[in-house]
Order: C-alpha cells, then structure tokens, then sequence
C-alpha cells in the first residue's frame, strides 16, 4: 500500500529550520497542546460527573428514602424541595439535553460503561499530550540553541 503524502506529515529537521520557523512551529505547539490539556479537563470532568451519578444511584435510591424529603436539582446551584416516589427507576441524562427513564440497574450500567470509555478515551489523550509536549521540549532545545549561537541556520528563500 502506498501512503499519498497527505495521509502522512514529512519529518523535517529542526536543525534546519530558522529561527522564525522554530518559533511558529513551538507556538502550533504550544496551541495544540492547549488544546488537548483543556479537553482532557473536560473528557476528566465528564467522568467525575458519571461517577458522582453512580454514587447518588448506590447510595441515595433506596427504598428507605420512598416517601422522604429530599432536594431536587434543577440546576447545578438551585435545587428544590421533593419526595423520593419511585426507588427503582431514575432520570438519566444520556447526553446532549435528553433524557430517559432507567431502571436503577440499567442506570448503573449505562454509567459504569460511560466511565470505562472516558477512562479509554483519557488514556489515549494522556499519551498523545505527553508525544506532543516531548515534541514541544525537543523544539525549544533547538531554539534555544539556535538562538544562543546565533546562528540563523538553513537559510529561507522567502
């Protein structure tokens, strides 16, 4: 199989490349890394937030708490006051604004399987951040030695 060269970067020598270039190159970096960090936050966050739900799920539904008072969020600051009607079946926000009734089992299941993806996903992500910083921390050795030796290197005919 031949691989057309817009399915693969080429490799350039750093050493090469001009100062500027060095320095638009680590700044793409610097973004992209950025970038990957503030989703790996987010991707985190999301997991956190499913773990919580099994929490709540194992510990606050329970037939104990039928017919008990109990605060119902609306949003994440403003809650309002209910009774626990139904201890077998929960309200289960499956993304993007909607919602479907669960069994308590199956709500367990659907965030036991939310959390293992993201755990997957998280993994992934940690890896391909750490490749990009190791490539950032490569790039600014090169510019700082360029810089340090003053040396303009690999002429550019701009």
């Amino acid at each position: 199989m031949a691989s057309s060269p817009k399915e693969k970067p080429q490799a350039v020598e750093l050493t090469s490349l001009t100062p500027q270039q060095l320095t638009s190159v680590k700044k793409q970096l610097d973004d992209e890394l950025e970038h990957l960090t503030n989703s790996f936050t987010k991707l985190r966050a999301a997991q956190v937030k499913f773990q919580e739900c099994l929490k709540t799920i194992r510990g606050g539904v329970d037939a104990k708490v039928k017919g008990k008072a109990i605060l119902v969020p609306l949003t994440t600051s403003l809650y309002v006051p209910g009774t626990m009607a139904d201890t077998e079946n929960v309200i289960v926000d499956v993304g993007t604004g909607f919602y479907v009734e669960k069994n308590t089992k199956d709500a367990v299941q659907f965030y036991n399987g939310k959390i293992e993806e993201l755990g997957a996903n998280l993994k992934d992500l940690e890896s391909i951040i750490q490749g990009k910083s190791s490539n950032l921390r490569v790039v600014e050795d090169v510019l700082r030695q360029k810089v340090l030796s003053g040396s303009g290197g690999g002429g550019s005919a701009s």
